[in-house]
């Protein structure tokens, strides 16, 4: 039985994201460890669950504590953000973090055939002495159980196999033998309980009734025995009311009123259905299996010794920041990594949706999954075990199974009380006709038990999930993470977008188109000065003023004193003189010609800064251009043609963005700080429902205040952990057709509602009125079961 073999106390909350490296290749994920039973959490550890191996090899896997994002320091031009923005919309709470001394243990579960299953399985769990939270994410199949200091996590194991589930690892000899069988065998092992009952009922119908109806009987006994002993087992683990028991009910039922053939078809159409929904979960679950084998297990790694370079193929988990690994044309990235060849061209689709292949250049970063197009090719290692894009995309939608939308766990609470309440109707249906008015008690002993299978709930519980899992699984095809069923529902609902400006409805790399000289000195010595004071930033502007420099060749002199000043821009001193370099409004020395310029060269949509010595007149104004993403237009048509609204809110100065806004055809508001962004949020609130795109960490606030954020793919980490969902390729055109996935998601839950619940209907009337039977009812359940999965697949196809 597999037991964890590493703990960790005091472990962080599994959270959407977290502190993702420089590439900004996608969200990050928690990280894991676990290398015996004695092994100690490194700072980087490994999460050997998502590089392909089972979590029964290491199922004990949790998350350590984690450290506060990092972030750069903003200056003046730049807003500065203050997160005391509000929760939107109420929503399922994720995963708490353990309490404290309490261990987080984790398993790989097989065998479950929808969400109702993983309900059962969390039931079982929550009933074991010393569980403090149990929760199934049914799209990994991956079972977390937070467990009290000094419990061993084997009556876990052992409540999940009372359950009638497996956990990866107890069947691995049997896979193992399974792959040495022909297809044929293979096909007759994993289909022999419907066969062998087919068979039986086969040879029962074509022998004379004085054999037949033994064999009638025979076939039922042989059918009931496996869903019999399943619903003893889940009854037993605190799920009484589950499909099995049900069944077992009506089946016995049948045998007492001598329907031993109508018995046994009940049992082999619910087999039939059972393995409809393990087919249907497998689809469902495609993408995120397919995101787990894009991380290639092994790797080739170059190591450099006195005798020259040892090539050595090593698995991946084994590789660790620094190392060189080679691949070649065809071959697939095991690690985030960074290029080393002067020039390399990758196939990045499987991430981010792009079909073209990136042309990376020397110190590029590479994402983890992306396949080498052309050459072989040198990479450096950038990213530990665990941590890589995949890992972090595999980590979202783990948290999306805990964000479940609200007519989701609407139905799971309603389902909860429906089958003990049909059940109870149905024994109504059994005991007042006779008793009351003298009926025959076989007659209305069938219906009763026909109304029993008509109740069962699987089509109702299995309409929301099977949509959301397909929507989120073709959204992630496509580029787009959601986090979760409550987001996908709440962007359905969107009717107004707010844009923040750089990096979002721009490119995010201003370029310095002018510098103004005010005082006489040579635009030379007055860009080398305000490079000088822009030396360190991160900010995009600061960049673009140093890479002006740089491109010019000027030497740059040795700035102190550097600091930000909150709301008017950043100052240092350079051979004793203090420096700033301000917003125009915050520069108070500023004369009529001079604000003339300034209103000139923000009307063409730059931004202006303002070079000088505090109380003296400016020395120079530097005018800054950003590029409007080329694809920004055709994305915000494709937003007005779905009716929706857009706004743009900056920090940058009103001239400025009232010409891009313009440009882009666009409303706009301008000179706002991360609080004027979150009050203009809750103004178009107050009549909307609004979402909020951003990439940095000035957004993050405003991005909680609507309801819902979308962050860029190559935003800052706390945006990425403040969104609700993200473009992982960093393309507006993806918000149209991730809103069109999403209308068509919630179109598709109220199709299927309707389905499961229309069907039931008319079947309960025919049952009653005795013109439909038991094997009606069962295949009336399946076939509700069964349009309900088929409708929600086709979203695997949206495009």
């Amino acid at each position: 039985m597999s037991k964890s073999c590493c703990s960790h106390s005091h472990a962080a909350p599994i959270k959407a994201v977290s502190k993702a490296d420089a590439s900004r290749s996608g969200h990050s994920h928690a990280s894991h460890c676990c290398d015996n039973a004695a092994a100690n959490c490194s700072a980087n550890p490994t999460h050997p669950d998502h590089q392909g191996q089972s979590v029964a090899d290491s199922p004990g896997d949790e998350d350590p504590p984690r450290g506060d994002c990092a972030t750069d320091t903003a200056h003046d031009h730049h807003e500065q953000g203050h997160d005391h923005a509000h929760a939107a919309a109420a929503t399922e709470p994720p995963l708490a973090a353990p309490e404290q001394n309490h261990r987080r243990h984790s398993w790989q579960v097989l065998g479950m055939d929808c969400p109702s299953c993983a309900r059962k399985i969390e039931t079982a769990v929550n009933r074991v002495e010393g569980v403090t939270q149990a929760r199934v994410l049914f799209a990994t199949e991956k079972l977390v159980v937070d467990l009290a200091p000094g419990l061993s996590p084997d009556p876990v194991t052992a409540a999940v196999l009372a359950a009638g589930f497996q956990l990866k690892g107890n069947t691995q000899a049997t896979e193992r033998d399974d792959k040495r069988l022909s297809p044929l065998m293979t096909l007759l092992g994993k289909y022999w309980q419907p066969l062998s009952l087919a068979a039986l009922m086969g040879v029962a119908a074509l022998l004379p009734s004085q054999i037949g109806q033994p064999l009638f009987t025979l076939a039922t006994l042989w059918g009931l025995w496996p869903v019999a002993r399943k619903a003893w087992a889940l009854t037993r683990s605190g799920s009484p009311f589950a499909i099995e028991t049900l069944m077992t009910v009506a089946a016995l039922g049948a045998l007492f009123l001598g329907e031993t053939a109508e018995a046994a078809m009940v049992l082999l159409l619910f087999m039939l259905g059972e393995h409809l929904e393990a087919y249907a979960a497998g689809r469902a679950r495609a993408g995120v299996t397919a995101l787990m084998a894009l991380v290639p297990d092994q790797a080739l790694r170059i190591r450099t010794t006195a005798e020259g370079e040892v090539r050595e193929e090593v698995a991946a988990e084994m590789l660790r920041p620094g190392d060189i690994i080679e691949i070649a044309p065809g071959a697939r990235l095991p690690a985030d990594a960074r290029l080393l060849d002067p020039l390399g061209a990758f196939d990045e689709s499987a991430l981010t949706g792009e079909s073209i292949p990136v042309e990376r250049r020397q110190g590029d970063k590479v994402p983890a999954g992306s396949l080498a197009a052309d050459r072989v090719l040198r990479l450096e290692v950038v990213s530990e075990p665990g941590n890589n894009a995949i890992d972090r995309i595999l980590h979202l939608i783990e948290e999306a199974e805990t964000q479940r939308a609200p007519i989701e766990r609407f139905i799971d609470r309603f389902s909860r009380w429906y089958t003990p309440a049909m059940m109870l109707v149905a024994l109504l249906v059994v005991l007042v006709p006779p008793l009351a008015f003298g009926q025959g008690w076989d007659e209305w002993i069938y219906r009763g038990l026909a109304l029993l299978l008509i109740g069962c709930p699987c089509a109702l519980v299995i309409s929301t999930p099977a949509a959301v899992t397909s929507a989120l699984a073709a959204a992630t095809r496509q580029g787009a993470l959601i986090k979760g069923g409550a987001a996908l529902e709440r962007l359905a609902h969107i009717d107004t977008l707010a844009f923040d400006k750089t990096g979002t409805l721009t490119l995010g790399k201003p370029q310095l188109t002018e510098l103004v000289s005010l005082d006489g000195r040579s635009e030379a010595e007055l860009l080398a000065l305000a490079a000088a004071i822009e030396q360190g930033s991160h900010h995009p502007l600061a960049r673009a003023v140093v890479t002006a420099a740089g491109e010019q060749g000027l030497a740059l002199a040795a700035a102190r004193d550097l600091r930000a000043l909150p709301g008017m821009g950043v100052e240092g001193r350079i051979d004793g003189a203090l420096w700033q370099l301000l917003a125009p409004s915050r520069a108070t020395t500023l004369d009529a010609a001079v604000q003339a310029q300034v209103a000139t060269l923000e009307q063409q949509g730059k931004t202006v800064v303002v070079l000088g010595q505090p109380g003296a007149a400016p020395a120079a104004l530097l005018a800054l251009r950003d590029q409007i993403r080329p694809d920004a237009v055709a994305a915000l048509q494709g937003l007005n043609e779905l009716g929706l609204k857009s706004i743009m809110l900056t920090g940058d100065n009103p001239r400025a963005a009232e010409a891009i806004a313009t440009e882009l055809g666009m409303g706009w508001r301008a000179g706002l700080l991360p609080e004027g962004k979150v009050e203009e949020i809750a103004k178009l609130a107050k009549q909307q429902k609004v979402a909020m795109i951003g990439d940095g960490i000035n957004d993050a606030p405003a991005m909680k205040r609507a309801s819902i954020g979308i962050a860029m793919g190559g935003g800052t980490d706390v945006a990425l952990e403040t969104a609700d969902a993200a473009l992982t390729h960093n393309q507006l055109g993806g918000l149209a057709a991730m809103i069109r996935l999403s209308r068509a998601a919630l179109a598709n839950i109220h199709q299927n509602i309707a389905l499961a619940l229309g069907l039931k209907a008319i079947f309960l009337v025919t049952s009653l009125l005795g013109i439909t039977g038991l094997w009606i009812a069962v295949l009336a359940d399946t076939g509700a079961t069964a349009l309900v999965t088929a409708n929600a697949l086709r979203l695997l196809r949206k495009r």
